[in-house]
Formats: C-alpha cells, structure tokens, sequence
C-alpha cells in the first residue's frame, strides 16, 4: 500500500513460447525465469497482492512455490500469442473482483522477461507516480538505446532505404538525440485509467530510466545467453 492507496502486481506467464520453448520455467543463473520477477515483487514495500496469470500448471506450481498467487488458470481463449496483455490484466482483475472482492488503486506488470530489475525499480516507480498523481496516471520503465531510429533501414525489393525518412542521421552517432524503448522492468497505471484507456501508455504518462546493463528483454535463446552473463557479471552471480 501507498499513500492508503492498494496496489497489485500482475505477472503475465503463458506456458507456449515460439522464440524459446519453455522459457518462463528455464533455469537463469540457479532459479526459474518467472521466479526473478516474483521476487522482485515480494522486496517491495508497496505491493499488497502478487498474481501470476498462467495457462500452465507447472507454471502455477512454480511460482505458488516461490510465493506468488494463483488463483485461476487463465483460459486458453487469451492464451495465445496474439493475446493483448490488456486482456490478460482485464482477466486477472475481474476475477479477484467476482471471486474476492478486491479492488486496487494501482497495477504493476511485471514481464518475466526482463528479470533485470533493481531492488528499487518497482517502489521508486511507485513513488514517482503516486506523488506526481495529479499530473500522471501511469509511469514506464525506458532505457536509452544506441541503436537510434534514424539509422534504422527498410528494405525495399533489392534496395536500402531509411526507415524512418522523416529523421535526419547525424554523422556521429553521439550527435543524435537521445532515443529510448520501454524495457519490461515495469509497467505501473491507475486501474481506472487502465481499465478505462486499455493500454499501459495512456495520455498522462511519465517515466523511470533504468541504467545501461538493463536494457534487454529475452525473446530467443541469444537474448538468454546475453541476459545470464549480464546477471553473473552485473551482480556477481555464478
């Protein structure tokens, strides 16, 4: 709870995966990957409710182990990999409220796949939107990118050509502004607003940068290898 104010925390873990079978449930330096972002929920001080939304039993045993909340399995219906993650959300909140009578201020999404977070990631995010309330109803994590979008190209029949024409490429990359991409490290809205606007970037929305070595997601077997050794080198980890 912050400010009187209650706040859940949704993790999104659907068993099939096309990029890397398995993944939620792939060990990651010594623990599943679910578990890293179960546990970062369970080290903040503002989460009154911690829910995983599988399809998976196995996935549910793991993550009951490791101290989260299942209670449902999410029906194959938005089970998929084209399910919106609004879907998801809106599922998981209408469940507690039709089963539990719960209702909450504030919805953290956490996405197993970017396990890099810091202890302080989810609360500093938390603080920042709840002080700035009036003015926001959601706050994103972001991390700034090298790969700047107006070096980005489209490939036309055997040519190449600028993704985005309307950019001007500095000589030097140093020279372009800065450009950023919403890292999973978290996704925190009103649930009124959420609900309302259906989606995690609605019109009063505000950020949190996150640091260099963050700045991954894992989709693919290349992302995992990248990601564990950023975890043994960052924290240390064998």
């Amino acid at each position: 709870m912050i400010s009187g104010k209650r706040v859940i925390a949704v993790i999104p873990a659907r068993g099939g995966s096309k990029g890397l079978p398995g993944k939620n449930m792939k060990m990651l330096c010594g623990k599943p990957l679910i578990c890293w972002s179960i546990q970062s929920a369970l080290k903040s001080k503002f989460i009154d409710e911690l829910v995983v939304s599988t399809d998976s039993q196995e996935i549910a045993d793991i993550a009951k182990a490791a101290g989260a909340s299942v209670p449902f399995l999410r029906p194959v219906a938005i089970a998929t990999d084209k399910t919106l993650t609004i879907d998801v959300v809106e599922h998981a909140m209408e469940f507690l409220r039709a089963n539990a009578m719960q209702s909450f201020n504030y919805l953290v999404l956490l996405e197993p796949t970017s396990p890099l977070r810091e202890d302080d990631d989810i609360d500093n995010m938390l603080i920042k939107l709840d002080a700035g309330a009036d003015k926001f109803d959601a706050i994103v994590s972001v991390g700034e990118v090298n790969e700047h979008p107006s070096i980005m190209k489209r490939l036309s029949d055997e040519g190449v050509e600028p993704y985005c024409p309307e950019l001007t490429m500095a000589l030097r990359r140093q020279d372009n502004s800065p450009a950023f991409f919403p890292y999973g490290v978290a996704y925190i809205a009103k649930t009124q607003t959420l609900l309302a606007e259906r989606t995690f970037y609605p019109k009063r929305c505000t950020y949190h940068r996150i640091k260099r070595y963050q700045n991954y997601e894992i989709d693919d077997i290349y992302d995992f290898i990248a990601v564990e050794n950023i975890m043994r080198h960052e924290w240390k980890l064998a």
